[in-house]
């Protein structure tokens, strides 16, 4: 039979970083290409016992409908965590419980975007809700990076040759696919623009509890006076990426039509990893657990780069992040970025992301790609630099 498929998703193709994926699960192959939490990092027995203690003394709860909020007593407990750590909640703001923070990004274009519409992003940006956008018809127009963030001066002009724009969406904390992080001074100025003309900025901050070098930078949410700014955060990369427990704090009026939104999605998002969450949040030591993370990733990421500084050709540059899970490679002018990666799984057993994966307008050149340091085991990161390291020093 000769399928026909919707003109929303015809023109989607699989995730580049899928493919790869499936191309380094033989085991022979190192992986630098995934962006998964250390196995060392998820607290394996602390959520065995929560999960007992739930299904023994409150099982009903977490097995029954629930509200599209989700949760109440996880609601809460995270308006008081984001009010405390990064200063959001405004008297307009409400909070909804999302299936992690992809869905977020979703709902925020299913409620506020018609097809056509305008969404501006960074330029590389992460592909997963680059595909959300996409799946609406919306019209991505990227701003290029700079080592502190978007090009201020460049966004002005996109906003202002678009103006059909509905959102300008950000990963202002060690962004994926790059590893940097705006600076103070532009989150300001982004939220400046923003205003003046009557946008929303979409504040994607998956990452912002894992800095482990540097000083923090206020959120761009908590400089909001107008209702403009919708942050996502996520449990993904704190606690467990498969229980899917994300919120988004917005704007009331946009929370009410998001909730309408999630109604036709999934009625609510999982009870039992919301009881989940709350328990861990309020009965165990979260504090000592991000501790434990940020020690964990930011001896990765030393080790990551210092054999890069060690093997790399000096031709070759590369981000040095304070935090998140990514460092982001560039190669000479004239050197085949695609070529590289793919001899680097197939011939050497290597696997890296194409920055190509994560332009905005697919098929861009790009000299770049893509490593990550949290998932693969200390030797697999020595041998996998080294061989990398061996490849770069051939161009």
């Amino acid at each position: 039979m000769n399928y026909l498929f919707s003109n929303r998703m015809s023109g989607l193709q699989p995730s580049a970083i899928r493919e790869i994926l499936k191309m380094s699960s033989d085991p022979s192959v190192i992986s630098l290409a995934a962006g998964n939490p250390a196995p060392e990092a998820f607290p394996k027995e602390e959520i065995a016992a929560i999960s007992q203690e739930i299904l023994t003394n409150n099982p009903i709860a977490a097995l029954q409908y629930s509200l599209t909020e989700g949760y109440p007593a996880l609601r809460d407990t995270l308006k008081d965590f984001v009010a405390s750590r990064y200063g959001i909640g405004k008297s307009f703001d409400e909070l909804i419980v999302v299936s992690g923070a992809q869905q977020g990004m979703e709902l925020t274009c299913k409620v506020l975007c018609n097809e056509g519409d305008t969404v501006i992003c960074e330029d590389p940006s992460f592909i997963g809700s680059l595909n959300s956008f996409r799946s609406y018809k919306a019209n991505l127009v990227g701003v290029e990076m700079e080592e502190d963030g978007m090009n201020m001066a460049a966004l002005e002009k996109a906003v202002d040759a678009n103006p059909n724009t509905r959102f300008i969406y950000v990963i202002p904390n060690f962004q994926n696919p790059t590893g940097k992080t705006m600076s103070y001074e532009k989150r300001k100025a982004l939220y400046e623009i923003a205003k003046a003309r009557h946008l929303i900025i979409l504040e994607d901050n998956p990452y912002g509890d894992l800095r482990f070098a540097g000083e923090d930078i206020p959120s761009i949410k908590s400089m909001d006076t107008e209702g403009i700014v919708i942050y996502v955060g996520s449990f993904s990369k704190v606690l467990a990426p498969g229980m899917r427990v994300g919120y988004l704090v917005g704007h009331q009026e946009i929370v009410a039509k998001i909730i309408v939104a999630k109604q036709c999605t999934d009625v609510h998002s999982n009870i039992l990893a919301q009881m989940i969450c709350h328990e861990f949040m309020t009965t165990r030591d979260m504090a000592g657990h991000l501790q434990k993370l940020k020690a964990i990733y930011k001896h990765k990421c030393e080790l990551m780069l210092g054999e890069m500084d060690k093997h790399f050709a000096k031709c070759v540059t590369y981000t040095r992040p304070q935090g998140g899970l990514f460092i982001w490679c560039t190669l000479p002018d004239g050197v085949d970025m695609v070529e590289f990666c793919t001899r680097a799984v197939k011939e050497y057993k290597v696997a890296v992301v194409p920055g190509s994966a994560f332009s905005i307008v697919e098929g861009t050149p790009t000299q770049s790609f893509r490593m990550n340091f949290s998932t693969p085991t200390d030797e697999q990161i020595i041998k996998g630099i080294e061989i990398l390291g061996k490849m770069t020093h051939e161009l």
